[in-house]
């Protein structure tokens, strides 16, 4: 079975197992203080374009959402979502285990919008029972969208000035950062990133790296005892070094974007063949992630060779999935995968 579901069913590139055998044995100081995360948190304040933002790393994603969120917000304050954000939909209620509201906005695209945030807002503080009610004190985006759909630089100014107006933190979560970079319809740098947010992250685990999250906190009052909130979420690993060796090798060179490129490049072929036999889909992605609508009767075919997430009914007979590349994914796979679908789908 081939398996399309995800983008973290292998482990990493081989550059990185290479590193940690060649480091295996040297003796270094642990919690992330050792040189070669040093060097490599200098690597993404130069990918960033400023020498003062703080790096730390963590181990994934929802632990990055968890701490992140529990550093910038007061108890009473809450964080918007899209209905269809990874912290809204994914995580279990980490964010409201952690004693945060998550306010959740309703998305056709899977992506907030600068006039959402401004008019949800603007009934919030004219509401006279305001404050018996969660205050929004922070945006979570993530770029790309839970459904692959990437947000422009256009909107993310527009979402920047929102979050100014209204005295909001802004939030990218980035855990699948490389392959919306790589998109060839992307105009958003991490350099942007660092200019319009409060803090960020470059995800590792799903582009490449065993594990690891690379947070960068832009604003100065995030900053402040960032290190106590990571101990306190159990994200201090003692051998930090594992971490921060596997963004050393990630971004050696622009190697992150290009493994991504790869991978988006192996999405965009499978999309075209889909859409060879008149396929719809659920959104229009550009990234690693698509989702075509197929009928089910057709999927328990696809379910005897492939492995693939289901993401939602479309009506009584059709279902929209994602089948999902990786920096991993071969030439040989898709091509199977390309060779397969109009036998499956009947139509040869």
């Amino acid at each position: 079975m081939l398996r399309f579901e995800c983008d973290y069913t292998e482990g990493c590139i081989p550059e990185i197992l290479e590193a940690i055998q060649r480091e295996n044995h040297t003796q270094l100081p642990g919690y992330s203080e050792d040189p070669i995360s040093v060097r490599a948190k200098e690597k993404v304040r130069a990918l960033c374009g400023d020498r003062n933002v703080d790096v730390h790393f963590l181990v994934g994603g929802t632990q990055a959402n968890t701490t992140i969120i529990a550093a910038a917000l007061r108890p009473h304050q809450g964080v918007l979502a899209a209905q269809q954000g990874h912290i809204a939909c994914h995580e279990t209620g980490a964010i409201e285990a952690a004693g945060h509201k998550v306010l959740s906005l309703p998305s056709e695209t899977g992506r907030l919008t600068a006039g959402q945030i401004r008019a949800f807002c603007a009934a919030h503080w004219a509401d006279a029972t305001h404050e018996h009610q969660v205050q929004p004190a922070m945006v979570y985006l993530s770029h790309p969208a839970e459904n692959g759909t990437l947000y422009t630089l256009e909107e993310l100014e527009d979402i920047h000035r929102a979050c100014r107006e209204w005295n909001l933190l802004l939030f990218v979560d980035g855990a699948r950062l490389g392959y919306g970079l790589a998109s060839p319809v992307n105009d958003v740098t991490i350099a942007d990133l660092t200019r319009l947010t409060d803090v960020f992250y470059i995800g590792g685990t799903k582009v490449g790296a065993l594990f690891g999250e690379a947070v960068v906190i832009g604003n100065s009052a995030l900053k402040r005892d960032f290190r106590y909130l990571i101990k306190q979420r159990g994200g201090m690993l003692a051998k930090g070094w594992l971490l921060g060796l596997q963004f050393d090798v990630l971004l050696e060179q622009d190697r992150y974007v290009t493994i991504a490129r790869k991978a988006v490049e192996q999405a965009l072929r499978i999309r075209q063949a889909f859409e060879a036999q008149g396929c719809r889909f659920m959104v229009e992605s550009w990234t690693n992630q698509q989702f075509p609508i197929l009928p089910n009767a057709v999927l328990k075919r696809f379910d005897k060779r492939y492995a693939y997430s289901v993401w939602e009914p479309v009506d009584q007979d059709h279902t929209a999935v994602r089948f999902c590349t990786s920096w991993a994914t071969t030439d040989e796979q898709v091509e199977q995968l390309i060779y397969d679908i109009p036998r499956l789908m009947g139509n040869e």
